[in-house]
This record gives C-alpha cells, sequence and structure tokens, in this order.
C-alpha cells in the first residue's frame, strides 16, 4: 500500500487539447506523470477528499481529469466511449462538517459516474463521514466513531465482506 498525497504534487486539470489521443505527450507541465505508473502498478485506488462545495476537492477532479492522459483506445466501447481504462478497484473516503442526508449527495454521484460506470472501476465503497467538524475550522473526527470506521473498511477491503 502508498499512500500519495495530492499536496505534495501539483497536478493540473484537463485542457482537453487531445495531444494524448494523438500520439503526443500531455501538455501540461506538472507532475501528473510520475504518478501514471503508480497508477498502472495499483490494484486499488482509493480517493480521499475533505468536501468542498458540496464536491470532491478541486485537486482530486484534477487528478482524475487527467486519466483521460491514459485511456487507450478501444475498438469495442461499451456506453459509446471510445476509450478504455486500466483496470482497477476504487472506493472514495470523504468527511464533512455537515451530515444532512443530502451532504454527500453530488460527491457520491460524481464518483459513481465519472469513476466507475466511465472509467469502469470496480467499485469498494463509500465511507462517507459527516458531522466532522464546522465550518469554522475546528474538528470533531474525534468525537464521532468514522476513524474506527476507517480502519474496520480497510481491513474488510479485500476481505470480502464490505
Amino acid at each position: 500500500m502508498e499512500k500519495i498525497s495530492l499536496l505534495q504534487y501539483e497536478v493540473k486539470g484537463c485542457l482537453g487539447c487531445n495531444a494524448c489521443r494523438n500520439g503526443k505527450p500531455c501538455i501540461q507541465k506538472d507532475r501528473f506523470q510520475e504518478l501514471v505508473p503508480k497508477i498502472k502498478e495499483a490494484d486499488c485506488i482509493v480517493f480521499a477528499s475533505p468536501l468542498y462545495f458540496w464536491t470532491i476537492s478541486s485537486k482530486l477532479k484534477a487528478f482524475i481529469e487527467r486519466f483521460y492522459s491514459i485511456a487507450e483506445e478501444d475498438e469495442n466501447p461499451p456506453y459509446g466511449r471510445y476509450e478504455k481504462y486500466p483496470v482497477k478497484d476504487s472506493a472514495l473516503l470523504m468527511t464533512s462538517a455537515d451530515d444532512l442526508f443530502w451532504t454527500f449527495e453530488q460527491a457520491s454521484s460524481y464518483y459513481q459516474f465519472a469513476i466507475v460506470n466511465y472509467i469502469g472501476f470496480q467499485d469498494k465503497g463509500m465511507l462517507l463521514a459527516g458531522g466532522c467538524g464546522d465550518t469554522n475550522g475546528k474538528p470533531g473526527i474525534g468525537e464521532t466513531n468514522h476513524l474506527n470506521e476507517a480502519y474496520h473498511f480497510g481491513k474488510l477491503l479485500y476481505s470480502g465482506d464490505l
């Protein structure tokens, strides 16, 4: 297992220039290409983010957008796509100050559509930890059971008991 913090890597969002689709390297000058071998070698990619404006962080969104550059042409594409991605398992971990019934709706929908349905990763689950503080920056996750839940989620990820 390797933990990669996107805070340590400059990863810019996709510009949609299609250089990668025309046999050229991505025109973005950042550190994403350093992560490509790690992405391709991974069995499971766990996407973790705080909830910002009802969705994943912009750093994580930029990282996901750049998967476009590692897609390959697919002659028999499902769902009208023309590309295929490496086959991976994935999970989503998120925290939020709020804990309303709709708090994670947009973020979990984005994960389900973009990562699972479009890219085609196999969903291993989501752990959505609401009520972890307030919008004034006062942490509160220690007052919840979410850290214990995350520990057990990780232990069970490949045990088949999720």
